[in-house]
């Protein structure tokens, strides 16, 4: 591995440190707007889940930009969320002619894609589309589920200026076609590959994830258990980051950040639900919580 990287272990005081400020003189626009392209009729949870989670983060607002069929769903489960219909296809998904929907990325000061959207249909042109559009972007893009499969089957690998991938294991092991055996017994080695090969962050997403920033900076998280091995735990993942971001915190410290409550939502639901029975739906509900934890070090 190269001798120019730097590891450290996430620690409760280092990452109380990149908390966004709170003040008393604020409104919503203080705290940011997050931009979240997600669901489908396949997975209209994923929407939910990753939009309510950058709220509970503190976000300001969240506008979920998704499917037709998916907004009324997500609205009867939250009044905070406001929407931006997209159309839909006839698989239920996105269109891939979406792209003209969404001039309001410029308002947004963060942007999450991937969660739920499936793969079928026009989804993997508006998605690439997308991406390509912002290659140039300073507005931190945080790429997920879906999204990262999109790219791992598509010839164009296309990685804004200001991006953070956030694969679990075999997600990892199709973009970089390597078997996924081999990712899990090196998790450091391949979190930085793929850091320097499609120079983004990589947040690899498993028993303490790795943060690598191409910059030779790696970030080990401790925290968390096998209650998170839950589908939609990744989802809650990637808007807890959205939200950070949105408040200011760069890509760098919400990712360490995020993965750090993350994982600390997992183990406080644990204690009163075990590990067994935690949905990642309990998730959201305990993130106050776990940020609770890390102030109590300031």
């Amino acid at each position: 591995m190269d001798s120019n990287i730097s590891i450290t272990k996430l620690t409760k005081e280092i990452v109380a440190k990149f908390l966004p400020q709170r003040v008393q003189i604020s409104n919503k626009g203080t705290y940011g707007n997050v931009l979240n392209i997600a669901g489908s009729m396949f997975y209209p949870g994923a929407a939910y889940l990753s939009s309510i989670s950058a709220l509970k983060v503190g976000a300001g607002a969240v506008m979920l930009a998704s499917a037709s069929d998916v907004i009324p769903l997500v609205a009867s489960n939250s009044p905070d969320i406001t929407f931006l219909d997209l159309g839909q296809s006839s698989l239920g998904t996105i269109p891939k002619d979406a792209l003209k929907y969404l001039d309001g990325v410029a308002n947004s000061h963060a942007v999450s894609i991937g969660c739920g959207l499936s793969t079928l249909g026009g989804t993997k042109n508006f998605v690439l589309s997308f991406l390509e559009k912002h290659i140039e972007s300073q507005i931190p893009i945080i790429i997920d589920a879906d999204a990262i499969n999109i790219l791992s089957s598509s010839n164009k690998k296309v990685f804004p200026l200001n991006s953070i991938i956030t694969p679990h294991p075999l997600e990892l092991s199709r973009l970089l076609e390597v078997d996924v055996k081999e990712i899990q017994s090196n998790r450091v080695k391949w979190a930085w590959e793929a850091s320097k090969y499609f120079d983004c962050m990589v947040l690899l997403k498993g028993h303490e994830s790795v943060i690598a920033v191409p910059n030779g900076k790696i970030f080990i998280n401790p925290t968390g258990n096998s209650a998170l091995s839950k589908a939609g735990a990744g989802d809650v993942l990637t808007g807890m980051i959205s939200g950070l971001c949105a408040q200011g915190a760069s890509l760098e410290n919400a990712a360490c950040l995020g993965a750090y409550l993350h994982g600390l939502c997992g183990e406080i639901a644990s204690r009163t639900q075990g590990e067994y029975s935690v949905l990642a739906s309990n998730l959201p509900n305990v993130i106050p919580m776990a940020i609770k934890e890390v102030l109590s070090v300031q």
